[in-house]
């Protein structure tokens, strides 16, 4: 289920789409309908423009962003853990000696600031393994690497090394924090994933306060090549759509609060 899930939603972003809409449209032209046939080729190339262009990019990740404030540790509220979310790391084959850090790898490097900080003093790291991604080793066991090396004890941080998705994050999480006794947390996550994850954990009864980090947009004047389509815009663009999409699918299953 969660492969099939995977695939449908590549259908719902910029890419996915475009591609189904070109496939239409060599359909209809092969079927002589070339009216209809070049209706959807344009349709399809002005939908992938559109998700390229910088600034549309910007304002849908700001939309997200946005909702949270870029706080520094001092002004965080006391927890009894913190909580940080795979997606920074890969875990990597078992012959890799260290683990791959990510774009999102900002998350294990807040934690570890909070937890230095002394505003919590246990870390969960929730993170699986993603099989297609080539991975065996799990995301959890990648953070417990990085945070030791950036000094915090082994023995302060406990793994979730199961999920694969926010969902299971969550679910696998609240078990950890029965059995530990542990009733506040602070959630750490990329700030354009903080909407959903928040939401998903608050519904599964966790008592989360966001602690959002990994902020990507930058103020930045509306000059002429941010209105020119690029390739990293469209990546950028594709990223915060699979977050309202995920956000309103797990909404309709009950797993989330819009």
């Amino acid at each position: 289920m969660l492969y099939l899930d995977k695939l449908l939603s590549q259908l719902a972003y910029p890419l996915g789409f475009s591609i189904v809409l070109a496939s239409l449209a060599l359909v209809l032209l092969i079927a002589g309908w070339r009216r209809s046939g070049l209706l959807a080729l344009s349709a399809g190339i002005l939908w992938l423009a559109l998700w390229s262009i910088p600034i549309v990019s910007d304002g849908l990740r700001l939309s997200l962003e946005g909702r949270f404030a870029h706080q520094p540790v001092g002004a965080l509220p006391a927890a009894d853990a913190v909580v940080v979310l795979g997606g920074g790391i890969r875990g990597g084959p078992p012959d890799w000696p260290d683990p791959d850090l990510g774009r999102a790898s900002d998350r294990v490097w807040h934690a570890a600031r909070i937890y230095h900080g002394g505003k919590a003093a246990r870390v969960i790291v929730s993170g699986g393994a993603m099989p297609w991604a080539g991975e065996r080793r799990s995301e959890a066991d990648g953070m417990l690497r990085f945070l030791t090396d950036l000094g915090v004890p082994p023995d302060a941080i406990l793994l979730e090394g199961r999920s694969r998705n926010t969902r299971e994050n969550a679910l696998y999480t609240a078990e950890i924090l029965s059995a530990e006794g542990i009733d506040r947390v602070l959630l750490v996550t990329s700030a354009l994933h903080m909407p959903r994850a928040l939401a998903t954990f608050r519904s599964a009864g966790i008592n989360a306060v966001p602690a959002a980090t990994d902020f990507e947009v930058m103020p930045e004047p509306a000059h002429l090549m941010r209105w020119l389509p690029d390739a990293e815009a469209l990546s950028d663009s594709t990223r915060a759509l699979k977050e309202y999409v995920g956000w309103w699918v797990y909404s309709w299953r009950g797993w989330a609060e819009l």
